[in-house]
């Protein structure tokens, strides 16, 4: 047979058969492995624990849509500073860009919520099943009362990880303290006392993590989701990926521990890289779609190289320039350095924004029905509707002034405006001119929104018209 070419995979392996094939990985440990396990389960731990933090008498992140308050930590963000979502998705858009550029898919094996979640719904099926052999050996068993049972526990658990879950992700807009703390009566039973969204969102998610993670999988990672498919846009030669050493471990056979044969490579044709995938993949077929860079088949192939007594790093993240050209990869190239300059400006941007930001917003209208007219003593009336916006997380009186300007005069129904935090109210008010002082047609006036004591101001401009309409 013809020596067969790096990253090329045999006629004889390409799989023809449509049919979804059941995914069980061995579950392998290794330093990739405990990276990978510490990152998934910290974020998961963070995400669970988020909504129960408390800032200032209330959660610390809450998204309040139905009253369109949103806060983060001592941020609050309105609809209108939606600008700031859109800023931090670009950000994270990028973040991710240049990350692949450089490391591959190291988000979907060590961060993605698929990913994740997935990996916690195998480890049910491990705890009640056992291993790899034992849950292959499980699902060919007939149908019997043992078998039900055991079903029913694991999906029992999936379950409960699933409204957990639902749960969680709900009390960020819900917030805690309603979710868990809204209950009723219901025939004696305690029940509770959601609103409709409520639970159509808890449906949503619950279905939604329990069909993603107990059965879609790995196929949500090969023919679902989009990142897998642009990958190979985003990857150059020096890309960081996990790939086996095809010159190296060719032509691959059995041996006796501590023997190495001249007519065969370091592949001892274990398959544990096969049995560690969570995709199903082989990884000796070169790079694929589905390979989320895990890193599983890179420690499995370790601990049978130490038994065996071969180098490590038949498989092992490396470069398609150090892998097939023998080249140091190069870390400074200009992908890599357009994206990270593009990420320092986003961010400088975003901290600017932020820093730059004040607390209270005013917006100034005229009144559309009569831009100005003569009252009884013969003087120019404009009306106008402030709009003042509390955007601090405090109460605090306002006090809206007329910057200085002969002949003009401000005329409000309130001295000072308390507002909560968080509050908005409109505002009618008179601006009054002296038609012998002011001058004719359309004055700048300036309105000035101060806090009483004295930490936020706001200012805007309008005009002044002496032409009745």
């Amino acid at each position: 047979m013809s020596a067969q070419q790096p990253n090329q995979i045999p006629v004889h392996q390409v799989d023809l058969d449509a049919t979804k094939k059941q995914v069980h990985p061995r579950f392998v440990r290794g330093l990739y492995q405990n990276i990978r396990l510490v990152s998934m389960y910290f974020l998961l731990a963070l995400f669970l624990i988020l909504p129960w933090l408390r800032y200032d008498g209330r959660q610390a992140i809450w998204f309040d849509v139905p009253s369109q308050h949103y806060y983060i930590f001592g941020l609050t963000l309105f609809p209108q500073d939606f600008y700031f979502v859109a800023l931090f998705f670009i950000i994270a858009a990028f973040t991710l860009f240049m990350v692949t550029v450089y490391a591959g898919r190291v988000w979907c094996g060590y961060a993605c919520p698929q990913t994740i979640w997935t990996h916690l719904f195998q480890h049910v099926e491990k705890w009640v099943l056992g291993e790899r052999n034992k849950r292959f050996k499980f699902d060919k068993e007939p149908l019997s009362a043992k078998k039900i049972a055991k079903r029913l526990l694991i999906y029992s658990i999936w379950f409960i990880f699933s409204i957990i879950t639902a749960a969680t992700f709900v009390s960020y807009v819900a917030s805690t303290d309603f979710l868990y703390g809204s209950w009723q009566s219901l025939a004696g039973i305690p029940f509770p006392d959601w609103p409709v969204w409520v639970w159509v969102s808890m449906f949503i998610f619950t279905f939604a993590t329990y069909a993603n993670a107990g059965y879609m999988r790995e196929q949500m990672c090969i023919h679902i989701c989009p990142y897998g498919r642009f990958q190979s846009v985003m990857f150059d030669k020096d890309t960081l990926i996990v790939s086996y050493d095809y010159n190296r471990g060719e032509p691959r056979g059995p041996r006796k521990k501590g023997t190495h044969p001249d007519h065969l490579g370091d592949c001892v044709q274990c398959t544990m890289c096969v049995q560690v995938c969570p995709t199903g993949i082989d990884i000796r077929d070169g790079l694929q779609v589905a390979c989320i860079q895990c890193a599983a088949c890179v420690d499995a192939c370790n601990e049978i190289m130490d038994k065996v007594g071969y180098p490590r790093g038949l498989i092992r993240y490396t470069t398609e320039r150090q892998l097939v050209e023998k080249e140091k990869s190069r870390l400074l190239r200009p992908r890599l350095f357009a994206y990270s300059a593009l990420l320092i400006f986003l961010i400088s941007v975003a901290v600017y924004t932020l820093t730059d930001r004040v607390p209270l917003e005013i917006d100034v209208s005229r009144d559309r029905n009569q831009l100005s007219y003569i009252n009884t003593d013969g003087f120019v009336e404009n009306n106008y509707i402030i709009k003042i916006t509390n955007k601090t997380q405090q109460t605090h009186d306002y006090l809206i002034t007329l910057a200085a300007q002969d002949g003009l005069s401000l005329r409000t129904r309130f001295s000072s405006l308390p507002l909560d935090a968080g509050e908005s109210y409109d505002l009618p008010v008179t601006v009054v001119g002296d038609p012998a002082v002011v001058a004719k047609g359309q004055t700048q006036i300036i309105f000035n929104v101060d806090s009483k004591d004295g930490q936020y101001h706001a200012e805007r401009q309008n005009v002044f018209t002496t032409q009745g309409q």
